[in-house]
């Protein structure tokens, strides 16, 4: 299984469309996972032509996007089951936020945004993702976005970098 992995995409604020390198590989995609910030319900109907798409509200998401999809969910890809938040709800780091919002859940994986910076790394055995921003880098080096795979019985991710929008 292919889900493709985006948060913070703050269209059309920060960017007027999707970025190309993203959507080379919605195509493929067999599952879109969203982690918030999108600002309009318009990127959830545009990801919804290509792959289904899960998601939930960022922090400068309308009351609409809030309403629809909530601020945490699991969503089960395979035999996994993929905690989605965006991250911003507590007083902590943006990934302490993310790991607290699943500690009476189990999950293989937490993917996270609010940041707008990728992160790639195992934490007690729990894959924490975030895949950074494909419109709005801030002070990172290049856009980015993300790719988990389920297969051979195990859950993998990796980054996409890229330079332009």
């Amino acid at each position: 299984m292919k889900i493709i992995v985006i948060s913070d995409t703050h269209l059309p604020i920060r960017a007027r469309s999707l970025p190309e390198p993203l959507l080379k590989v919605l195509p493929g995609a067999d599952l879109i996972l969203h982690a918030g910030d999108w600002s309009d319900w318009s990127v959830y109907e545009l990801l919804s032509r290509y792959a289904p798409v899960a998601g939930v509200a960022g922090n400068t998401d309308p009351p609409v996007i809030r309403e629809k999809l909530g601020l945490t969910r699991i969503v089960e890809a395979d035999t996994y089951r993929i905690g989605l938040v965006h991250g911003h709800i507590g007083s902590r780091s943006t990934e302490q936020n993310a790991r607290s919002a699943f500690d009476q859940q189990p999950v293989d994986a937490i993917v996270f945004g609010h940041s707008h910076i990728p992160v790639h790394k195992r934490v007690d055995g729990i894959l924490l993702f975030n895949p950074g921003s494909p419109t709005d880098r801030r002070r990172q080096p290049k856009f980015s976005f993300g790719i988990l795979t389920t297969d051979n019985g195990q859950l993998q991710a990796r980054h996409v970098f890229f330079d332009r929008k």
